[in-house]
């Protein structure tokens, strides 16, 4: 057996002769190198009518060289056909080693074309690790504005202990969601997008859109934070004399930080436009100097123990004076043995001269001074345990000394005492804290750039955390232990000569903090700008927000141009507030939604037990995502409740809008798998009990018949189908194909296609399926007995009037019609029957007046009553009366029934006017014995039609089941003597003559017949039935009439579908309803 093959291809000549030169070469085609083309026709295909969530779903993680792989020889010809689709574990492991993933757009697209069309090559910035990648990013994120300008202030004011509560709540929610962040960022590898991709695709589009959302007008009014602080730190510390407004110093001041504020944002917005590598080399920069004001800041601690700084404060009784105003903190001082009067005299007094006349506060204390910096040794740390929260415009005081004053003389403000620009409360420091945590996400928006994402992310960011938390809890203790509580408590340093008090505190000077806060301010502002635009346009070009996708465009190296824009728009409005600590607890309550969401996509999947959750970070549980969450949303409500509504509401609304109006995305989220599992114990549950009488409702299997087009024949019923239900309920739209499926699995899906969109047409809200069956009545049982699942399953069946059985040239459809009539009775579910069906309104249609009539003739579970109610919920029908008619024989009191009846449709709550219509005996006429005649004719002849066709295919088989026979005999008795030939009558022959002779006498018989005296009844009853109900609704919009049941025997179930056109016949829209016999209304709550 040879070892090699050749095969050529007849139907393609270039294929064909790269194989006859492999011949030549002796090499042997592969059966990879002869699918190839059809293969790659496959791939690009799939590429080109796929979206940008079909990789997320796929196991192969780059389909670029798909068909670079051949699988050559005969060791796996078993599976050679499967190839295609199924390819082998070589050649993914293959892509999985040459997987390589993209940056999240941190770096700068450097591609770029030459203008001989020549393309630049791009340099690859090598991979990161732990320490690189993730720790220092998350340090420069964590650390920043609030530790070197507020954070003296809330220790001043919570005090240590409060402080010391404060930030442990605030790290220990963010370690919380870093532990539930490292396991769903090694759950898997995380494509660009970085943390917005995590919650995206482990919560759902929808979620996923409205929590990116809040995670970019967080980022976004950061950016306004670092600026405001960056504009703080110039206009106060660096150039106190470059203002612009002058009069009212606190109004002043807030004015000054918007015009430099917006200047600053134009600048940093022009940088970032530039591009974004200009950021990357100042990085290092920035983290430079907060890791220098840091250390300086513990090389003043420990020099405190030492010599502690000559910083003094001076103080008039017990209030803090601001000493920028003046020299010297004494009334008078001795010049060349001189009393004169100091600056502070002039203050206070209406002249310099002694006997001038000065405030009462000032006469009756007396100056000191103390230092601002008692040191480490010198117990300060016991005054400052406790807070000291005071109202606006309070001087700030030294509770421990005395102070001599007027209570009812007020504190003048225009004096340079120093006052608390703001109310102070406990709720109020949480919410202007806690941005100093957030940056936790640095690292997982690299992980494209990390050698190993999975190890550095949880790793790096963790440590970050715990390092960052350390600093600022060691910060408490020693900003309390070293610093005095009236210069903690001043918050811009007005008493020590308008230095930042942590810059009293830093060594060897204090424009160590005053530099280094300033650019890494000023870093941090530009990082904001530069993330907060990349992660606007990434939402963007996701396509779940139909309204954000013109910010997914950008320059041609990919720069998201529009989204800065926008965002430059929205850290305007921060800006304009003008305020570090207004503008802290917004950013607080958006990033806090976020992380309340990373929290809870991590115990959502945790608790599914999902399949492909499987994290390599293991070192995490349900009960701390569960408490992360809890405490983001604590500390949500305790910053402020009206701010923790706004992102709240955003989140809502954007939840809503992408429900309704977003695209549809599958990206396997948490969420879908919680609504399996919800579905799962609401299916079981409702299986355990039987439903109750006033929970019952119509939930329906719809009937639609498909054209030879596969479009729906009748979208009216789809239309009905929604006034009736609602929305509310069980619908299931479905149709029966005839055949098999292997030969008609495409017009399946076709057929499914065409109803979900006549359904979207309709907005019938509910399930499409299509069943293809050998036969269409096998078709329909199936879908009766099997449609639904536990306890959703359908009750009640409409379907349309076959009003083309008369013509048709079989009796399939009055047969099917028939059969499923009996099956829903057996089935015990009720029955709707449409006639007319294209007559019925239109979703948009409005009934503007008229009636709806339903004829009220057995009981069969009140189904007639509820279906009224049913529609004049809907818009179309609202305007609609209801009507009642029930029919009264001879012997029943008409009057006493119309009260019966009308006191049991006021204990059912239903509004309708109610008719009893007396229908008295009277002779058959001949109308109706003649149409009872013609009827039975017709089904006779009908009858000898079939019989006819039978027979003639029975001959048919008679004869070639003959010839067959004669042939096998003259071969076999090839050459013998004949025999003697009897002429007999076999049973087929007699059978067949038999037929003949009475296909003759029936023809003869049947204008001679008499018609069933169970016929004539049944059509009395009809015709006369059909007398009243035209009269009295024939202009009525609809008809609700009680469809009588086939009869038992099968024998006259041909005459059934006559009956029924009888009775309808010259009404225009008509319900006919069969109960599923059970009550399905009730008089009692």
């Amino acid at each position: 057996m040879p070892t090699n093959f050749t095969v050529v291809p007849v139907d393609n000549a270039g294929e064909a002769g790269n194989s006859a030169a492999a011949a030549e070469e002796g090499k042997p085609a592969s059966l990879g190198n002869i699918f190839q083309e059809e293969a790659e026709e496959e791939n690009v295909q799939g590429l080109n009518s796929g979206d940008e969530g079909q990789g997320e779903s796929s196991p192969f993680i780059n389909s670029d060289s798909d068909g670079d792989y051949y699988y050559e020889g005969k060791n796996m010809a078993l599976f050679e056909e499967e190839m295609d689709s199924t390819p082998m574990v070589s050649s993914l492991l293959n892509k999985l080693a040459n997987y390589t993933n993209l940056t999240q757009g941190v770096r700068e697209h450097e591609e770029a074309e030459y203008e001989d069309g020549i393309q630049r090559v791009a340099v690859r910035v090598p991979q990161m690790g732990t320490f690189i990648g993730v720790y220092l990013p998350c340090m420069q994120n964590i650390l920043g504005v609030i530790l070197f300008l507020r954070l003296t202030w809330i220790v001043g004011t919570a005090g240590i202990l409060g402080s010391f509560a404060i930030v442990s709540m605030c790290c220990i929610c963010t370690l919380l969601t870093a532990i539930s962040m490292s396991a769903i960022a090694t759950n898997g590898v995380v494509p660009a997008g970085g943390s917005y991709y995590m919650i995206s695709r482990s919560l759902g589009p929808e979620f996923g859109g409205a929590v990116g959302l809040c995670f970019y007008l967080g980022t976004t009014f950061a950016g306004s934070l670092y600026i405001l602080g960056t504009m703080e730190i110039l206009l106060l510390y660096i150039v106190p004399t470059a203002t612009v407004f002058k009069e009212g110093e606190d109004e002043a001041r807030l004015n000054n930080m918007r015009v430099y504020g917006t200047c600053c944002l134009l600048l940093m917005a022009l940088v970032v436009f530039v591009g974004v590598k200009y950021v990357n080399k100042l990085s290092l920069v920035f983290l430079s100097c907060v890791f220098l004001s840091i250390m300086a800041t513990y090389a003043g601690v420990i020099k405190t123990v030492i010599e502690p700084p000559e910083f003094n404060v001076c103080l008039l009784g017990n209030r803090s004076l601001r000493n920028d105003k003046f020299g010297i903190c004494a009334k008078t001082e001795v010049v060349k043995n001189n009393t004169l009067t100091t600056e502070l005299w002039s203050i206070f007094c209406d002249s310099k001269y002694p006997n001038a006349t000065c405030d009462p506060f000032f006469t009756n204390n007396n100056l000191t001074e103390i230092r601002a910096i008692p040191g480490l040794l010198s117990g300060v740390i016991k005054d400052n345990l406790w807070g000291e929260y005071a109202p606006a415009r309070e001087p700030i005081e030294k509770k421990s000394l005395v102070s001599e004053q007027d209570p009812d003389t007020p504190t003048d403000t225009y004096k340079p005492y120093v006052f608390n620009d703001i109310a102070t409360y406990f709720t109020l420091l949480v919410g202007i804290y806690f941005p100093s945590v957030t940056g936790i996400m640095a690292g997982s928006n690299r992980s494209g750039d990390l050698r190993d994402a999975q190890r550095s992310i949880p790793i790096g960011t963790i440590m970050a955390i715990v390092t960052t938390s350390i600093i600022y809890m060691s910060c408490v203790v020693l900003f309390g232990a070293c610093i005095e509580g009236v210069v903690l408590r001043d918050k811009f340093g007005y008493s020590v000569k308008k230095t930042p008090v942590i810059g009293v505190l830093a060594w060897p000077s204090p424009w160590v903090i005053v530099i280094g806060s300033f650019f890494s301010c000023c870093g941090a502002g530009l990082q904001s700008l530069t993330g907060a635009a990349r992660l606007l346009q990434a939402i963007a070009r996701d396509g779940i927000i139909p309204f954000l996708q013109f910010f997914g465009h950008g320059k041609a190296n990919g720069e998201p141009t529009w989204a800065l824009l926008l965002t430059v728009g929205i850290c305007e409005i921060g800006i304009l507030i003008a305020s570090l600590d207004a503008v802290a607890p917004i950013l607080s309550m958006f990033f806090l939604m976020c992380y309340l969401f990373v929290n809870l996509a991590c115990a959502v999947q945790t608790l599914l037990r999902t399949p492909n959750w499987r994290p390599r970070f293991k070192f995490y549980h349900w009960t701390l995502s569960f408490l992360g969450m809890s405490l983001c949303l604590s500390l949500m409500f305790i910053s402020s409740w009206y701010y923790a509504l706004v992102p709240m509401v955003i989140a809502g609304c954007i939840y809503k809008y992408i429900e309704y109006r977003g695209a549809v995305k599958e990206w396997g989220d948490g969420i879908r798998g919680l609504s399996l599992n919800a579905a799962r114990y609401a299916l079981i549950r409702l299986e355990e009990v039987p439903l109750h009488t006033k929970n019952w409702r119509p939930q329906l299997l719809v009937f639609c018949k498909l054209n030879s087009d596969l479009e729906v024949k009748h979208p009216r019923l789809l239309s009905f189908t929604t006034q009736l239900k609602a929305g509310n309920g069980l619908t299931i739209i479905c149709s029966v194909l005839e055949g098999t499926y292997m030969t008609r699995e495409k017009d399946a899906k076709t057929g499914e296609q065409s109803l979900k969109a006549a359904m979207v047409a309709e907005r019938t809200k509910g399930f499409s399926h299509i069943v293809v069956s050998s036969d269409l009545r096998d078709g329909f049982s199936l879908l009766i007995q099997s449609a639904g699942l536990g306890g959703m399953k359908h009750n009640t069946v409409l379907m349309a009037w076959p009003a083309g059985w008369k013509q048709a040239g079989d009796s399939s459809a009055r047969r099917n019609f028939i059969e499923t009539v009996r099956e829903t009775t057996a089935a015990h579910q009720a029955l709707l029957v449409a006639k007319n069906i294209d007559h019925f309104p239109s979703n948009q249609e409005r009934q503007k007046e008229g009636t709806i009539d339903v004829w009220w003739i057995v009981h069969d579970g009140g189904l007639l009553m509820l279906l009224p109610f049913l529609l004049s919920q809907h818009k179309v029908w609202r305007k609609c009366k209801m009507r009642i008619f029930t029919v009264a024989q001879m012997d029943d009191n008409s009057i006493q029934m119309k009260k019966d009846l009308q006191m049991f449709l006021y204990h059912l709550r239903l509004d309708a006017q109610v008719e009893v219509v007396e229908m008295h005996d009277s002779d058959i006429s001949a109308f109706t014995y003649e149409k009872t005649l013609m009827m039975e004719q017709r089904s006779q002849m009908l009858k000898q039609m079939q019989l006819s066709r039978t027979e003639r295919e029975r001959e048919a088989q008679l004869i070639h089941d003959r010839n067959t026979a004669s042939h096998s005999t003259n071969e076999k008795a090839a050459g013998a003597p004949p025999d003697k030939v009897h002429m007999t009558w076999t049973k087929e022959k007699l059978i067949h003559e038999k037929n003949k002779h009475r296909e003759g006498m029936g023809v003869k018989d049947m204008f001679n017949m008499k018609p069933n005296q169970s016929n004539v009844r049944r059509m009395h009853t009809a015709v006369k039935l059909n007398e009243v109900v035209v009269k009295n609704s024939q202009n009525s919009q609809l008809v609700l009439l009680n469809m009588p049941g086939p009869p038992s025997n099968k024998k006259g179930h041909e005459n059934y579908m006559e009956f029924l056109e009888v009775l309808m016949e010259g009404l225009d829209r008509v319900l006919l309803v069969r109960g599923g016999g059970r009550e399905v209304i009730t008089i009692y709550s």
